[in-house]
């Protein structure tokens, strides 16, 4: 039987934690910025081929182990247990410790190897920086997960944040430092790698505080041995089955995590190769991957906000069909679906038509922005992607939507070795919005078979177009008569450029919204049907008499 209150712990728990992950993405987010800005678009190249093995290789040092240890303690809380609990987090902190150094060294001394393999060495440097990082980060990794198994997640949210300050700190040092120093390209981006391992060692600090004043304060068994009387509530397994137990938990999800990463590594190991044959060397190539990244730290925010609202449809749609209510299932389906696209496009569009002023506010100049202009419009597949995903998720099917970004991989991957060539960075671009679009193709399709879902194509496609074209001619008036009347005041143009994508950006959303509203895209009882956030959006609109 639940304790009185453990619902609402774990909901307190759970809006921790996604404050904290919504604050740590955005940091982390925001920090490529400044990076581009102080390093150019070389380093800015660099760091983007690196990052993506980076986050693959710490998925695969981590082997899902913090997910199984948290499963794990819960387990044991739930029965009454402590010393159980115990031995998992020994256990896994071993391993993870095994493993972070065996990975780290590998990737240190296999650098020359992958530097070669994806076709430029001058991210060696930066691989071998980036290595620094799986000595404290599998560890902390898993003692975030004991915490999370006791529905603790403030120690999860401080760790994280303090993960993201100090890797950002310290990357803004080192880029201070080596660019006054004249230092080359490839040292600069191994300084802003070692961030990570700086963001790590805080992390695994501040988790070290939490572990030792959880054993000071003497939980039950918290220093009792394995067969004593907290023990009892479940049978003792030998140390090697419950190894067993946990890699056969850890290891699925492991796997769901590295097909989201092998998206991201499609470009890292085609793109410099083919940049590089096309004529434009090791360090163009670099220059022209770093221009080509500029508009994703913009689309992140978009999917950052996508998978931070896609959480809240899971549950809903498991409570659905815990009822059997298929009418239920297939509603909040189509209306999941609806909002994701609407929300996606909206994102997609605003970003094209304030492309320019975007990029010269966030990078200084105008360079590359036909390829944002592309690039935004993987904000929509994107959210698409991210949504269709939760809601099988929601259905009990977990690893389809995994295949699927497996799928979506293969073929950016065979999309770029087709299109870079003939376009370059523009055809890298092209790839990745088809690559996006094909995962929510695949789920959407999959979700309509499982849900009885029917998808109207007029109420999808032809009723949102004439809201979304009188967002964009906003925007588009905005944007152009703010930058005029600010260049005519002789604002300096970053400033300038800014304003006007403030500007279009506002215009843009009033005008949707008010669209959306007025055309009935969304009524107000879709509206309330969205889990948490729909009634009082409802109720603001009502006050607004936005609502009729």
């Amino acid at each position: 039987m639940k304790e009185p209150g453990t619902s609402s712990k774990i909901l307190q728990g759970a809006f921790v934690l996604g404050i904290a992950m919504v604050l740590s993405k955005l940091i982390g987010t925001l920090q490529k910025i400044p990076l581009q800005n102080m390093g150019g678009d070389a380093v800015f190249g660099i760091y983007n081929t690196v990052y993506p093995l980076y986050t693959l290789i710490i998925t695969v040092a981590l082997a899902g182990f913090p997910s199984a240890v948290a499963k794990f303690v819960a387990e044991d809380a739930a029965l009454g247990g402590r010393s159980r609990s115990l031995r998992v987090i020994r256990i896994a902190s071993g391993a993870l410790i095994v493993s972070g150094l065996l990975f780290g060294a590998a990737v240190y001394f296999g650098a020359p190897l992958i530097g070669w393999m994806i076709g430029n060495a001058s991210v060696v440097p930066a691989l071998r920086a980036s290595s620094f990082a799986l000595l404290f980060v599998p560890l902390m990794t898993g003692l975030r997960g004991f915490f999370q198994g006791y529905q603790n997640m403030m120690p999860t949210a401080v760790s994280q944040i303090a993960e993201q300050i100090v890797r950002v700190a310290v990357m803004i040092i080192f880029l201070v430092y080596l660019t006054s120093a004249g230092a080359s390209a490839e040292t600069i981006a191994a300084g802003a790698l070692l961030g990570s391992a700086a963001g790590g060692l805080a992390g695994l600090v501040v988790m070290g505080g939490y572990w030792r004043g959880y054993a000071r304060r003497g939980k039950p068994s918290a220093g009792t041995r394995d067969g004593d009387e907290a023990g009892k509530e479940q049978p003792r397994q030998s140390g090697g089955r419950l190894f067993r137990d946990m890699l056969k938990y850890a290891i699925p999800i492991c796997l769901g995590a590295l097909a989201i990463s092998l998206v991201n590594l499609a470009d890292t190991f085609t793109m410099p190769r083919l940049l590089k044959s096309g004529g434009a060397g090791e360090a163009g190539a670099m220059v022209q991957f770093g221009i080509y990244n500029r508009g994703m730290p913009v689309v992140q925010l978009v999917t950052m906000l996508a998978t931070s609202l896609s959480v809240l449809f899971i549950p809903a749609l498991a409570e659905a069909k815990a009822t059997g209510d298929k009418k239920l299932i297939a509603e909040r389906c189509r209306l999941s679906l609806r909002w994701f696209w609407l929300i996606g496009m909206a994102a997609s569009i605003g970003i094209a038509v304030l492309a320019e002023p975007i990029n010269i506010a966030l990078y200084e100049d105008g360079t590359g922005t036909g390829v944002i202009r592309w690039i935004a419009f993987t904000a929509a597949g994107s959210a698409l992607s991210i949504i269709s995903a939760a809601l099988l998720q929601g259905l009990g099917i977990v690893k389809a939507p995994a295949l699927h970004l497996l799928a979506a991989a293969a073929a950016k991957a065979l999309l770029n070795l087709l299109l870079v060539p003939q376009l370059g960075i523009t055809g890298a671009a092209i790839a990745s919005v088809a690559a996006h679009f094909l995962a929510a193709a695949l789920n959407i399709a999959l979700l309509a078979r499982t849900a009885g879902l029917r998808i109207g194509a007029g109420r999808a496609l032809a009723m949102p177009a004439a809201v979304l074209a009188g967002m964009a001619l906003a925007a588009g008036a905005a944007m152009l008569a703010a930058d005029a009347l600010l260049s005519a005041l002789g604002l300096h143009a970053r400033l300038a450029a800014a304003a006007a994508s403030l500007a279009g950006a506002a215009a843009g959303g009033a005008v949707f919204l008010l669209g959306a509203v007025r055309t009935r895209l969304l009524s107000e009882q879709e509206l309330r049907m969205v889990p948490k956030v729909g009634a009082p959006l409802a109720d603001l609109l009502r006050r607004l008499r936005l609502l009729a």
